[in-house]
């Protein structure tokens, strides 16, 4: 560990038990999509007192976020970290990393923290790495893929959605793999874990036992926290004997995290003290206030946006790459609404660095849609596009009954 990761380390409140008393951290709700769901999670926006992971008042864009990362500077000068935690997963979400960009070229004195289910952390631990973040918390709730089946709904991977033992392989080999390469970057991994009674309980000292092997700095064993309207909602949280018992066991193998909060998704402050209510109205209430139901897909209520590369408005005639601009489009039950076009920036080049932004400027510039409709694709944009939640549909013709068949077509996934 070198200097600058020791220094950071005795500032982070979650990773270092000694300083959660003197340092603040604060939650950056930008990240609602999610490429998983478990069975014990309910994403929802919600203003009231509800603390648990998942949740926030409002989902911030990345220059609210950054904006907001300055007014708690102010107030709270002992802020030693920023991290994205939600209230889906940051990695299948490209805002994320537009906002660590920003907060790491405006504040490089805070410490930058994230927390994925690991799925895509393979594919973005050398970006990650690059963009300052040197902390990274994966969930894992099992190593053996039969426990992990009874824990996880459904994955989704390269664009099809897995379900059963499917689901599980893929999710645990990119877990292992995710930790591995963040580890040989030099970051510090987290592991957490949720304990299920009756689920993976017994399964955990095991578990613990191989993320040891990996180099896992600390390992925080969360109770189940049962939630309306996940299937383990009438399931009980385990008590804090079982918790201790667990954590003593498996302290002999590595660390233990003890004072964890289970924070939500906007937490600002100390770990004993949330302070996010005073800064409820600081920037833009993004996605607005109030109970908004977020589905794993990222789709929000009913309505689905669709980003359709046609420059007349009546045909899909646009490449990913080539389109100057993309329409977006509402949909919403049967009926389809014109929301205007959205312009993109060009670099020119077809490879290197100038390939490079322009693939992630216009993966930016549609951080809006869902759905991406477009007559050819590349590749490396398509993988980059799925990596961050979007489903995208290659078609030509009608852009009505392209944006239909997109629907539809995500639907059966």
């Amino acid at each position: 560990m070198d200097g600058k990761l020791a220094d950071a380390l005795r500032d982070h409140p979650c990773y270092n038990e000694e300083a959660h008393r003197r340092s603040a951290r604060m939650h950056l709700p930008v990240a609602p999509r999610c490429n998983i769901q478990c069975n014990y999670c309910n994403r929802k926006y919600d203003c009231s007192n509800e603390s648990r992971p998942g949740v926030t008042s409002s989902v911030l864009t990345p220059e609210e976020a950054s904006e907001k990362v300055g007014a708690v500077k102010e107030k709270i000068p002992e802020l030693s970290v920023a991290a994205v935690a939600g209230p889906g997963d940051p990695l299948a979400n490209d805002e994320t990393f537009r906002t660590l960009e920003l907060i790491h070229e405006r504040y490089p004195d805070i410490t930058l923290c994230l927390s994925t289910n690991g799925l895509m952390l393979p594919v973005h631990a050398e970006r990650l790495y690059g963009l300052g973040v040197r902390f990274v918390t994966v969930t894992m709730n099992s190593i053996d893929t039969d426990v992990s089946s009874k824990i996880y709904e459904f994955v989704i991977w390269d664009g099809k959605k897995l379900t059963g033992k499917a689901a599980s392989e893929r999710l645990l080999e990119n877990q292992l793999e995710g930790i591995r390469k963040c580890i040989l970057l030099g970051m510090l991994v987290k592991v957490n874990i949720v304990l299920i009674p009756g689920i993976n309980d017994h399964h955990i000292p095991d578990l613990v036992g191989a993320v040891k092997k990996l180099g896992v700095y600390i390992v925080n064993i969360l109770p189940l926290i049962p939630v309306e309207g996940t299937r383990f909602s009438n399931m009980r949280a385990p008590t804090p004997e079982e918790r201790k018992r667990l954590m003593d066991i498996c302290s002999k193998d590595v660390k233990m995290m003890r004072h964890c909060r289970q924070c939500r998704a906007d937490a600002i402050g100390l770990l004993d003290r949330d302070r996010s209510n005073e800064f409820i109205r600081v920037g833009a209430c993004g996605s607005g206030c109030g109970p908004v139901n977020v589905r794993a897909d990222g789709t929000v209520g009913g309505a689905v946006r669709v980003a359709v590369a046609s420059d007349d408005g009546i045909t899909v005639n646009g490449g990913f790459g080539n389109t100057r601009s993309f329409r977006m489009y509402t949909v919403n039950g049967d009926d389809v609404t014109e929301d205007g076009a959205v312009g993109v920036k060009e670099h020119g080049g077809v490879y290197g660095d100038a390939h490079t932004r322009n693939i992630f400027d216009r993966i930016i510039s549609l951080k809006d849609a869902d759905i991406i409709v477009v007559r050819e694709i590349g590749p490396r944009p398509m993988s980059e596009l799925r990596g961050s939640g979007k489903f995208v549909h290659v078609a030509s013709g009608n852009v009505n009954e392209a944006i239909r068949n997109a629907v539809k077509v995500r639907k059966s996934l």
